[in-house]
C-alpha cells in the first residue's frame, strides 16, 4: 500500500522537526506518557502535547486509554509505509549504481576505460629534473 501524496507530506513535515523526531526515537523504545516524553526537553507539557497532536495527526502515533494513563504508541505500519516509499527510489539508485560498476569493470578489463597509469608512467619526461 503507497502512501497518497497529502499522506506523505503530512509525515514528512511532521518529521522535519527535531523535538517530533525525538519523540519518535523514544517511542522506538516503547509506549510512554506525555510527562514521559517531555521530560528530556526543556518545553512546556502543553507543547509536547502539542507535538504529539502533530505526530497523530500524521499517524506516525497513536494513543491509548489504560486506566488513569494515556500512553502514546508508535504506528510502525506508517513508518513501514514511509519507508517502503523511500527504499523504491533507493533501489533504483543501487541499480543504477551496479550498472555503472559493470561498466566500468568491464572497460578496465578490456583496457578501454579512462588511464590508469600513474601521472609518471604517462609522462615520463617529467621525472627528468
Amino acid at each position: 500500500m503507497e502512501p497518497d501524496a497529502a499522506a506523505l507530506d503530512s509525515a514528512f513535515m511532521a518529521l522535519a522537526d527535531p523535538v517530533r523526531r525525538s519523540i519518535i526515537a523514544r517511542l522506538s523504545r516503547g509506549p510512554a506518557t506525555v510527562n514521559e516524553l517531555a521530560e528530556p526537553f526543556e518545553i512546556s507539557k502543553q507543547a509536547v502535547s502539542k507535538h504529539i497532536q502533530v505526530l497523530e495527526q500524521a499517524e506516525l502515533v497513536t494513543r491509548t486509554r489504560e486506566a488513569q494513563r494515556r500512553p502514546v504508541h508508535l504506528n510502525p505500519a506508517r513508518l513501514e509505509a514511509l519507508t517502503a516509499w523511500i527504499d523504491q527510489y533507493r533501489l533504483v539508485r543501487e541499480g543504477q549504481f551496479r550498472s555503472l560498476d559493470a561498466v566500468l569493470r568491464s572497460n578496465a578489463a578490456t583496457g578501454s576505460g579512462p588511464d590508469t597509469r600513474s601521472h609518471h608512467e604517462q609522462f615520463p619526461e617529467a621525472q627528468r629534473s
